[in-house]
Parts: structure tokens; sequence; C-alpha cells
């Protein structure tokens, strides 16, 4: 090796120490998450507001990004170049705001973690007592509520407040700790407290607070600080019908998820609707239009399917929701699945009728299996997870993206 290149290597090695972190300084005490999707204007103004708030703290902040149309990634990536405390976890492929917490959390060593969302309407000046009573008391979780103290829903519509306390009554048949406001997506969780039920979280829907209280095997040691909940200055919020399904779909896989998959529940309970619809169009056609049973019959199964496959595609598998040309597909192969999850049901409950079995019983075990087959083939060749493509290079899989992640009060 040259005297030059001995002189540069050893050049490059004295600015990499100079550069390595002192280790006399604080260790890392707070991490805060952030989820965003579409938040481009906001990403300056929060990170300015956690700089003022969290003076006196050794703190981070993770934006987990999933891979929004306006760039989110790109504008934190060049402020992190300029500021080592601030981070981006970019997900493609992937999308949900509960999911997208834990990735957040997960990537960071801190021993407490704060979630909030990016569009500033949750008041960041109050983490720093949350963080005090977190490490005071030696709880498990500090929870920003809107609805003790002098905290307040702001100008919140009506709606939003009815549904706020609706699930927050309804989180009270999962959660293991009474919670005023359930629905907040501002909190700080201590580490330790996060190891315990990580493994058991469900990362369904918009509510990762009630997926962290709910998966917890013991009594939750938690505590509330009261804020004013704030309007949005950039952006627009995109709640709606969608959001409150994926709540539901929560609750019920926090309630039965260790004992039947949830999917496969409300795939029954879609079948279940659609059985009293073929019913129904069934005795209409036949009875009071006289239509030949074999027509009544045909007429009423391609509606009861066709009902089926919509529920299915927005309910079901509303995360893998078929669009555009893939709908027809998807319903042409939802139909073809059906049609021998039909004959596998006739031939096996006419199998254990000849065997002596019930007939009611041996009709039940026919529709059983005939609801499995259907299920599986449906999950494998119906809805079933295809690459995501670049934003950039399609307006179309910008609309066809999961609701906004960034914004998760109700």
């Amino acid at each position: 090796m040259t005297t030059f290149k001995k002189r540069q290597t050893l050049s490059t090695l004295q600015a990499s120490v100079q550069s390595w972190p002192d280790p006399g300084l604080e260790p890392l005490e707070l991490a805060v998450v952030i989820p965003t999707y579409n938040e481009k204007s906001n990403v300056p103004e929060i990170i300015a507001a956690l700089e003022r708030t969290l003076s006196g703290v050794r703190w981070e902040v993770i934006f987990v990004d999933d891979d929004s149309p306006d760039e989110t990634a790109s504008e934190v990536r060049g402020m992190a170049l300029r500021d080592p405390r601030i981070r981006i976890v970019q997900r493609v492929g992937r999308r949900g705001l509960s999911s997208a917490c834990i990735e957040g959390m997960l990537a960071t060593a801190a021993p407490n973690i704060a979630v909030m969302d990016a569009d500033l309407q949750h008041d960041e000046s109050i983490l720093p007592q949350m963080l005090s009573l977190l490490k005071g008391r030696q709880l498990d979780l500090v929870i920003a509520s809107r609805l003790v103290g002098d905290g307040s829903m702001g100008n919140m519509e009506r709606k939003r407040v009815l549904l706020s306390s609706v699930g927050s009554r309804l989180s009270r048949f999962v959660c293991r700790c009474e919670l005023s406001d359930a629905m907040s997506g501002f909190f700080i969780v201590n580490r330790r407290f996060l190891n315990e039920v990580v493994h058991r979280l469900s990362g369904v829907g918009f509510k990762i607070l009630v997926d962290l209280v709910a998966s917890s095997p013991r009594p939750v040691r938690c505590s509330e600080v009261p804020y004013r909940f704030r309007p949005r200055r950039h952006g627009e919020s995109k709640l709606d019908i969608q959001i409150e399904l994926e709540y539901l779909y929560l609750l019920l896989d926090k309630i039965i998820g260790n004992i039947v998959p949830t999917r496969f529940v409300l795939f029954a309970l879609v079948g279940f609707i659609g059985l009293l619809l073929h019913l129904a169009v069934l005795g209409v056609c036949y009875l009071r239009f006289g239509t030949t049973f074999v027509g009544a019959q045909a007429a009423s199964t391609f509606i009861a399917m066709a009902c089926n496959f919509l529920l299915n595609n927005v309910i079901t598998f509303r995360d893998l929701r078929l669009r555009g040309w893939r709908l027809l597909s998807g319903f042409l192969k939802f139909f073809a699945a059906c049609l021998v999850g039909a004959i596998t049901n006739v031939s096996f409950a006419g199998f254990l009728h000849n065997a002596g079995i019930p007939w009611y019983l041996a009709g039940l075990s026919g529709v059983a299996v005939g609801s499995v087959w259907n299920y599986g083939v449906s999950s494998v060749f119906t809805w079933h997870r295809t690459r995501s493509r670049p934003a950039a290079t399609s307006s179309a899989a910008s609309l066809s993206l999961s609701k906004d992640p960034s914004s998760h009060d109700v």
C-alpha cells in the first residue's frame, strides 16, 4: 500500500471515530413512533414541535411511512441527513396503521416508546409529563385522553364523537383495564410491557392501543393524562366505514382468534347471510312468480354467490380487496370455488347419511366441509396478495392503498 493510500485510510478511520456517539452521552430515553401516509407537509412542523417540547430528553423519532405517493419518506430522509435523531422506515407492499406502529416500536432500542399522529392533532407538549408519569410510577402505559380532567374532543364532528364513545364501550369486552379514551392513538408504552405482549398482537386495523391492552395476559398498569384534540393543519382525514369494520375485526380477533381464525368466522358469517338471501330469492321466484324450481334455484344461487363475493371482498378479505378487472376475474374464480364446494358438500353429506348418520348432522357436516373448501380455495386463488407496484409508476396503485394510516383517533 502506498504512503498516500495509508494516509487516506488513516484519515477516513479518524473521521469515522470522530463521528461515533460519545459514550459519555446520556442513553436514549424516548422514541416517538409516527405512522404516516401523505403527510409530507406536516413532517417539518412535527419535528420542530418535538424539538421544542423534548429539549431535556434524549429522544429519537421514527417515521413509518406506507410508501406515500407525496414522497413523505423522501422528506423525512432529507431531514434525517441533517439530524441523526430522525429515522425513516419506508414500507413497500405493506399497509395498515397498527402494523406500522408495531414495526416502528420494534425498530428502536429506546426503553420508552411514544406513538402519535403526524397530523399535529395530538398535543406533543404533554409528552414530558407522560414520560415522567410512566417512569415515576413504573407503569406499562400512559395514555393521552380527551375524556379526563380538562381534556377535550375539540371541534371533532358529532359523528366521530359518537363513534369514539361506542368504540370505547366495546373495548371493555377485551381490555384488561379501564380506559376512558380507548380510541386514543396517543400514548407511551414501556419496553418491558411491549415485549410481554408483542407476540400476541393482532396488528389489525387502526386501534393499536386496544390491541396492546387486550393482548396482555395480566391487568395493565396504566394512567391517563388529559389533552385537547387539535384540528388537522394539513391534508385530510380519511375516516370511513372501513376503519369501523377494521375495529370490529380487531375485537372479534381478540375474542375468538385463539380458537378459530377470525377471517374464517367472517367468511362463514357472510355465507350465512348468503344462505338467507338464497332462501328469500328462491321463495319469491318459485312461490310468488311461478318460476320453475330449477330456474328459481339457479337464479337464487347466482344472486347469493354474487352477494357473498361482494361482501367477502369488502369485509372478510378487505385488506386484499379486488378492484377493476381483478374484481371480475375474482368473481369467476369465487363462483368456480363455490361450485366445487357445493358438490363436495352434497357428496360428503350423502356419504354420511348412507353410513347411518342422522340427516341433520350429515347436512351440517356437509355444509361445514363445503365452507372450509370454499374458504381455503378462495383464500389461495381469489383473494391472494400480489406484488405491489411502486406508487410513482401507477396512479391506480395509489388509489388502491389502505386508508390513511397517519390519523387513527376516532
